[in-house]
């Protein structure tokens, strides 16, 4: 897993490539610890997370994450797109991240 020299950020990416904001050395060993958890253990700790940020939700973006929702439910019923293991998934984004050495 990734390490950051103490009191360095490390930066993590989509995979896009586009940049998100930088994470202290303790939230990168938060996310390594929560990405060890089951699929239902992550899932438990994304909406206590979502919850806990204050409860307002943007109609707009709920309605948009419904209707996202939505399109890819149908995509894959109709086998326009196919889905990828959480380990390839996970194997791909652990190898895009920086490594300690």
């Amino acid at each position: 897993m990734a390490r950051a020299a103490i009191g360095r950020p490390l930066r993590y990416y989509r995979p896009s490539g586009v940049s998100m904001t930088q994470m202290t050395t303790e939230v990168c060993k938060l996310l390594e610890q929560a990405l060890s958890l089951s699929v239902e253990e992550q899932e438990a700790l994304a909406e206590s997370l979502i919850s806990n940020l204050g409860g307002k939700v943007d109609e707009g973006v709920q309605q948009a994450w419904e209707a996202e929702i939505g399109k890819r439910v149908a995509e894959l019923d109709s086998g326009k797109v196919k889905t990828v293991s959480w380990a390839e998934v996970r194997r791909r984004d652990l190898a895009k991240l920086p490594h300690a050495h």
